[in-house]
């Protein structure tokens, strides 16, 4: 990453900026040699593999939310990012298959919030997956506009609902967290040294071929000693990690799908963003032919469940071309409680995006081509 940094960033410059332009750019396209890629497990003087505790969580808990047994992990450090950890699919063989289906069946619906509830009255977003089904299922030719509501979505969230205006979250504003997503998050977070974490808050992004997201700090929760996760599922994506200001050269990486981030300590409140989406059709239909190599051993108690046809044909179109990310967080540490005054009122927005890219938005008629561009 130096040397392509070097050759586009000038000293005093918005370095993340450049370099999120860099990748970004479509025509001529960007030199991907420097991103990372943690799945080829190639150790330099800036990858770290980092031994997670295998005591810290049980097989079988791993084994109840998909997760393989954590001494099967493969995780690693990043040398100037204190407490920023990168684990490679630690996915069982099928079980991505049904958080898949939960980020697209399950968590879209009503009483979560999501980006289409800016357009639309409730009963029109109360059934997204049962509306798209119809036209989702069978390929279409020559498609150029989104033509149902599951590919009209762009952002849900879970939990104390993220105002995109004030930038907050309240106590007037939540739904009940999903018990699923917060005990696989609970494991991870326990494997990685956060016994206890509560996840309080999910922002799930719908990703196209052509989306992106803006640079950006996560910075709203209340109690920042707490971890953030992201979970990656579909298609690749380059992610930049930078340092405390714009003007510190981020560092590229892919992830792909299964792949998470647990951002901790300082690495909590660094600059990033995702610049680009790469398609890898490889990896894509490698996660479609784990259905078939279902694992069947699970325990009593289990909160993975398997896939049926019907549903995973539907995913399967969905991830295709697309990518989904889940972000959990806790809000509120101990003993900790939202201001009492509450945030000023407003519609959510579309996720964070730079200046540039908000300008561009606005300039678009249709007001459903809410697209991360």
């Amino acid at each position: 990453m130096a040397k392509m940094a070097a050759s586009v960033v000038e000293t005093g410059e918005d370095a993340f900026r450049k370099i999120f332009k860099l990748y970004k750019r479509r025509n001529p396209p960007p030199d991907f040699s420097d991103v990372i890629d943690f799945s080829e497990c190639v150790t330099t003087d800036k990858v770290v593999p980092v031994k997670l505790d295998p005591a810290a969580v049980s097989d079988g808990d791993a084994a109840k939310v998909g997760l393989r047994p954590v001494k099967d992990w493969k995780a690693f450090n990043l040398q100037g990012y204190p407490g920023f950890i990168f684990i490679t699919n630690p996915f069982l063989r099928g079980s991505q298959l049904f958080w898949v289906r939960q980020c697209l069946k399950t968590y879209p619906q009503k009483p979560n919030v999501c980006n289409l509830d800016m357009h639309m009255s409730p009963i029109d977003t109360q059934d997204i997956w049962d509306k798209s089904v119809p036209n989702l299922s069978s390929p279409s030719v020559g498609k150029t506009e989104p033509r149902t509501l599951l590919e009209r979505l762009r952002w849900v969230t879970l939990g104390y609902h993220y105002n995109w205006n004030s930038k907050t979250y309240s106590a007037s504003h939540s739904t009940p967290f999903p018990t699923e997503l917060h005990l696989l998050s609970y494991q991870i977070a326990t494997a990685c040294g956060f016994p206890g974490f509560i996840a309080e808050a999910g922002i799930l992004n719908y990703y196209k071929s052509d989306s992106s997201l803006g640079i950006h700090v996560d910075e709203s929760e209340l109690d920042h000693s707490r971890p953030l996760l992201s979970f990656s599922f579909g298609q690749s994506a380059i992610f930049l990690l930078g340092g405390t200001h714009r003007q510190d050269t981020p560092t590229a990486m892919y992830m792909h799908s299964g792949d998470l981030m647990v951002m901790s300590g300082q690495s909590r409140l660094f600059y990033h963003a995702v610049p680009r989406i790469v398609p890898t059709h490889q990896k894509v239909e490698a996660l479609e032919s784990d259905r078939c190599g279902w694992h069947s051993g699970w325990q009593g108690g289990a909160v993975v469940e398997r896939v049926s046809e019907e549903d995973w044909a539907v995913c399967a179109r969905y991830i295709h071309s697309s990518r989904i990310n889940m972000t959990v967080r806790q809000v509120l540490g101990q003993g900790q409680n939202f201001p009492e005054t509450p945030p000023r009122p407003g519609h959510p927005e579309e996720r964070q995006e730079d200046d540039e890219d908000r300008m561009k938005r606005r300039r678009k008629s249709d007001s459903f081509n809410i697209n991360n561009t």
